[in-house]
């Protein structure tokens, strides 16, 4: 197996590349920089691309788009500290093979990474659900989800408002805000939902279990 680290904590990267050698893998090259590790990728061809979430200059998910624009068909699997789910969603969504989080065991990282070489999409146990809800329902469902982790605390507490079927009036009423605040805030969670009226919104609100009628 050959892998390609990048991280832009140093201390970790040597750390991690001692750890994976001393487990017979080979570790063609490691970068600091996402932006930078194209090339080097393309001319060393691992197996697998070790990529950190969290980096300055360009993050990882921005890293992984690239690498997948520029042709790198290698397994991308992220190693982070993220447990965010948005981040694994997001992940899965532009192409990366594996969500695996810094804080595993060093066995059970091998493993999970000869299982990604051999095919497989591994996350971490306490994500199995969303990865299960991915395989079922495809990367539409799992966009769908990720605009939903997009909208603000208020913004979810009006969608449950508008499942209950209320009009822009009474929520303004309720949360004790303006009629022209909760109108922005509707305009703002049918553009991140890529909805077109409210009564869809009213809808997604019932589905996502938001509306307080159920």
């Amino acid at each position: 197996m050959k892998v390609f680290l990048i991280d832009d904590h140093a201390l970790f990267r040597s750390g991690l590349e001692h750890l994976l050698v001393r487990r017979g893998i080979e570790v063609v090259a490691t970068s600091n920089d996402g932006e930078l590790a194209l090339a080097p990728i393309q001319a060393t061809c691992p197996d697998i691309v070790l990529l950190d979430i969290r980096m300055p200059r360009i993050g990882g998910i921005e890293t992984l788009k690239a690498l997948r624009a520029g042709g790198v068909t290698a397994a991308i699997v992220m190693l982070t500290t993220s447990s965010e789910e948005a981040d694994l969603v997001a992940s899965l969504r532009y192409g990366a093979r594996g969500y695996l989080l810094k804080d595993m065991e060093p066995d059970s990282l091998v493993a999970a990474l000869a299982r990604i070489e051999a095919g497989e999409m591994v996350v971490a146990p306490e994500f199995a659900p969303v990865l299960a809800h991915f395989i079922q329902s495809g990367p539409q469902a799992l966009t769908a989800s990720h605009a939903f982790s997009e909208l603000t605390p208020r913004e979810l507490e009006i969608l449950g408002h508008l499942g209950d079927g209320q009009s822009n009036k009474l929520i303004a009423r309720d949360l004790g805000i303006s009629e022209g605040t909760v109108k922005l805030h509707v305009k703002a969670i049918l553009r991140k939902l890529k909805l077109t009226s409210r009564v869809q919104a009213a809808v997604r609100s019932v589905e996502e279990g938001l509306s307080r009628k159920g």
